[in-house]
């Protein structure tokens, strides 16, 4: 009897005796991500949205290159053949909306349900959970937005090579754009957690994140007339950053692609390095 119950006893300290690492945490926080339908469908809708745009925005440059007004298609010249460069990221907008809004419901709904109680008890640390999510998001948001890029390009190329717009990955700025509309897409979950995290509500960390990406430009937009500064600030907005890190082409006042890149950057390592130290100090 006692040999046979030896083993039994064993097992259970020997699992619970583990230690929590970030491995541990990481694989965690990926389960509890992958497997909620609503993260699934979100993440069906963002890239058929990103692609279904991407076509659309094809389909009315053939529209515009066919018009009688701007003459037959093999002299439309370079500014159409410009903007055919910049459809694979075309989608980026509404990939940045429903990516940000995940982001935010993946932490926010912990605060929600109670659930962050667990979370942390099961880390006391805090810090390895809080980075575990944050890592799973980005890199499913990086793998979204490179696949649904290089599917809007193979999707358009057909469509726009009825106007002899069609283009390959190796021309100028493309390829670079398709593997940025994921990295975009990475920062912007990574924010999304951050924001997320320091105000503990999905509603509040959504408005905040939606008014940083889309209101503010448009503020900036209005106010651009009463002040020169106001023109120069708007350029370091996250959303401005984002536009210059899938830009195939750069006019010569605005930031290149590394500096949009490293802006952006700049907005999620210092809204995550916040959310650390408040999630450390604060009672969950």
């Amino acid at each position: 009897m006692s040999t046979a119950a030896a083993p039994v006893s064993r097992s259970p300290r020997s699992w619970a005796g583990r230690p929590v690492t970030f491995g541990r945490v990481l694989r965690s926080e990926w389960i509890k991500t992958a497997t909620v339908p609503s993260t699934v469908i979100l993440l069906a809708v963002s890239f058929a949205v990103m692609v279904g745009l991407g076509a659309l925005v094809a389909w009315g440059t053939v529209q515009l290159a066919s018009d009688p007004a701007a003459g037959p298609p093999e002299g439309i010249g370079e500014p159409l053949q410009n903007v055919a460069y910049d459809i694979p990221a075309a989608g980026l907008p509404f990939g940045q909306l429903l990516i940000a809004s995940l982001a935010v419901v993946l932490i926010g709904s912990e605060y929600t349900t109670g659930m962050i109680r667990s979370t942390m008890v099961a880390v006391p640390t805090r810090t390895p959970a809080l980075l575990a999510k944050t890592l799973v998001i980005a890199v499913i948001s990086f793998l979204l937005g490179v696949v649904a890029a290089l599917a809007t390009y193979l999707l358009a190329q057909p469509i726009l090579a009825g106007s002899n717009l069609d283009f390959g990955l190796d021309a100028e700025g493309v390829l670079p754009a398709i593997i940025n509309t994921g990295t975009v897409l990475a920062l912007i979950a990574v924010m999304g957690v951050a924001i997320g995290a320091l105000l503990r509500s999905t509603a509040g960390g959504v408005v905040t994140l939606v008014g940083a990406l889309f209101v503010l430009p448009i503020i900036a937009g209005l106010l651009t007339g009463l002040a020169d500064w106001v023109e120069d600030a708007a350029r370091f907005l996250p959303s401005s950053a984002a536009s210059q890190l899938v830009a195939t082409s750069i006019a010569p006042d605005q930031f290149n692609q590394v500096e949009g890149g490293l802006i952006l950057a700049g907005w999620a390592v210092v809204l995550l390095a916040a959310a650390v130290v408040v999630l450390k100090k604060r009672d969950v």
